[in-house]
């Protein structure tokens, strides 16, 4: 007999029956989907590869695109003429980031009478946007050297910088002048309110803010420019495509494409996922910074409350 009259036997009829949970599994709740997920990606691979292969003109192609030979042949040239298109993307990167901000800064100007610099600033982006790279790279990079004004350098690379350059500032002014437009009006104002300059508050406190929470998309860019910088190749700079150009030329055969390829591909896959790191992280750091901002107003409101 239980206290306050219960007996233990109507304890026993009401508790539910325990139920056997049978063999213990070998995997976790998440190891059906995963399993799932990786049987049916290799049937659409092997179904993909079986239509390849059994393909009228597979020999043809292996020959023509995947010959072991030449590839191995090709890989170190090509991948010693990668060096180039590293040092051009650095150097272009630098002169980039500089001119993307300034642009960025001159489209941000309020008030009526920087009416001009902000016009000729959009004029700048709006042009650069506009036109092919492929155009602009053959119009600067051979039409101005064959004006042989005085002075003006004639190098190959110098004119790739310039032309990678002024394409991509105006891609990344717009990033950079998102990131500004994102920063809150009352930062400012709470600059202003102690003391500082318009331009004070724009390089202290504006600014930082606005570049932290661009650098993801930035790097998204940079991937675009380390790719476009085979575009040179069009007005003579002898880097990896047009290197590959010349070993596909002497071997007839198409192979050191896909040495250039896998060149790309070691290079700009770690960046990306590197890219897409950075983004996870800010937006965990931003979901944790509301919720502590959430818990300390809660904590407030709670204070307040008799």
């Amino acid at each position: 007999m239980a206290s306050d009259g219960v007996r233990l036997e109507d304890v026993d009829a009401v508790r539910p029956p325990r139920v056997n949970p049978g063999p213990r599994r070998a995997f976790g709740p998440g190891a059906r989907p995963l399993l799932i997920a990786a049987l049916s990606t290799a049937v659409v691979f092997a179904v993909l590869a079986a239509i390849v292969v059994n393909a009228p003109g597979w020999p043809r192609f292996q020959q023509a695109f995947l010959n072991g030979p030449i590839f191995w042949d090709a890989l170190p040239k090509v991948a010693g003429k990668f060096l180039v298109n590293v040092r051009l993307f650095l150097v272009a990167e630098v002169l980039i980031l500089v001119l993307g901000l300034v642009l960025a800064v001159l489209r941000s100007l309020p008030g009526p009478v920087f009416f001009p610099v902000r016009l000729l600033a959009t004029l700048y982006v709006d042009l650069f946007r506009a036109l092919p790279g492929v155009l602009v790279i053959f119009m600067l990079g051979m039409g101005i050297p064959a004006l042989r004004i005085e002075g003006v350098p004639k190098d190959e690379f110098f004119w790739a910088v310039v032309v990678l350059t002024l394409i991509y500032s105006a891609y990344v002014s717009e990033v950079y002048r998102a990131g500004i437009e994102s920063v809150h009006p009352s930062q400012e104002a709470a600059a202003r309110s102690l003391g500082l300059s318009r331009w004070q508050g724009l390089r202290y406190v504006v600014l930082p803010q606005a570049v932290r929470r661009v650098i993801p998309p930035l790097l998204n860019d940079f991937i675009g420019l380390q790719k476009d910088t085979v575009l040179v190749s069009f007005i003579g700079v002898v880097e990896v495509f047009r290197q590959t150009q010349i070993v596909q030329a002497a071997r007839f055969n198409f192979t050191p494409y896909l040495a250039t390829a896998l060149v790309f591909l070691v290079v700009t896959i770690p960046m990306a996922r590197f890219t897409d790191w950075l983004l996870k992280r800010e937006k965990d750091q931003r979901v944790a910074s509301g919720g502590s901002r959430s818990s300390a107003s809660m904590s407030r409101v709670n204070q307040t409350l008799p």
